[in-house]
């Protein structure tokens, strides 16, 4: 067996992630980590199932009472769920079924946790806002990873007219400015149109971008996606063009101080400072572990913001959907003898 070294974990990092992870959940679960992948045999599905377990561990307690034990269980789960994917990725034992099951174990852990810590508080006090406040949770949570893969097809859907559809070679020609690659496939049919005598007569000519290669992305990943594609796929550290942080249209989106920015993006900070994972430390590890009195307060606070998070985001997946219209694709044309 391979032995890994503390670096070799931390490739296996995303990115970007929330700020949650990475300062309160990844520099435990690193460690616990390299020492799982030298000294164990526990396969990342194995550890998906760990985690679902301390879930309802956690759930367990939040229905009988004891908000600290619940707290502190929900925050091992979480910890536990990061490494399974650390651990597929350092060893490449990652399997499809494997994602499926991680969404799965999540929505479940998560809705379990809500109805058990309503339950238990409404045994208690008899006040049915805390009974509202658990349907409120998982109703949200359920929404928001519902919405997360349809936002990505859009974003896939979107894209793909950018790169298959036919575009004339006259319009390449003469209209827009194509870049070096494109103008010189252009120029070369429609030299070799005119030899022919074909006047007139032009074939499209399919103008297709390289892919980028293919990678494994969970549903917190789509606001990072968004960012990309909003600005046109370039970046906003140094040598990145300024053209890119003008949004679709040429409308300029609101931005973050440079320096907060690349702050973030020095530490592995998304810039969205609320996403679901925030959502989930507030209501089921923060909250519990203040006390009683915390649990409605921070509990809609946190889910008013998600919520803002999630309008936000649909409204720059429809600004970025705009830009190309989804039309049929154009199927391939005949070839022309030349």
């Amino acid at each position: 067996m391979r032995a890994y070294s503390l670096d070799d974990v931390h490739a296996t990092r995303k990115r970007k992630d929330s700020w949650w992870t990475v300062f309160l959940v990844d520099p435990v679960a690193c460690r616990l980590t390299l020492l799982v992948a030298n000294h164990t045999s526990i396969t990342p599905n194995g550890l998906t199932r760990f985690s679902l377990i301390l879930g309802m561990c956690s759930a367990i307690c939040f229905a009988s009472g004891r908000l600290a034990a619940g707290a502190l269980l929900f925050y091992v789960s979480f910890m536990v769920d990061c490494m399974d994917g650390k651990i597929a990725r350092l060893k490449g034992t990652g399997t499809a079924f494997g994602l499926w099951l991680d969404y799965v174990g999540d929505r479940i852990r998560v809705v379990c946790c809500a109805a058990g810590l309503a339950s238990g508080q409404y045994a208690v006090t008899g006040d049915v806002s805390y009974i509202l406040l658990g349907a409120g949770v998982a109703v949200l949570d359920l929404f928001r990873y519902v919405n997360a893969p349809q936002m990505k097809r859009v974003r896939e859907v979107v894209k793909e007219n950018r790169l298959t559809r036919l575009v004339p070679v006259e319009s390449v020609v003469t209209v827009g400015h194509p870049r070096p690659g494109e103008a010189a496939v252009a120029a070369g049919h429609t030299a070799r149109a005119g030899h022919a005598g074909r006047a007139g007569h032009v074939r499209p000519v399919e103008v297709v971008t390289p892919r980028e290669p293919m990678r494994v992305a969970g549903f917190e990943d789509r606001d990072e996606g968004l960012d990309e594609d909003l600005n046109g796929g370039r970046g906003e550290g140094r040598g990145g063009n300024r053209a890119g942080r003008q949004g679709p249209r040429g409308g300029r989106r609101p931005k973050l101080p440079r320096r907060f920015t690349r702050l973030l993006a020095r530490h592995r900070v998304r810039t969205h400072l609320i996403s679901g994972i925030e959502f989930h430390a507030a209501v089921f590890v923060v909250a519990p572990l203040i006390g009683t009195a915390a649990l409605v307060p921070l509990a809609v606070a946190a889910g008013v913001l998600l919520l803002l998070n999630e309008v936000v985001l649909i409204y720059r997946m429809w600004l970025f959907a705009r830009v190309v219209p989804v039309v049929p694709l154009v199927q391939k044309a005949p070839r022309v003898s030349v």
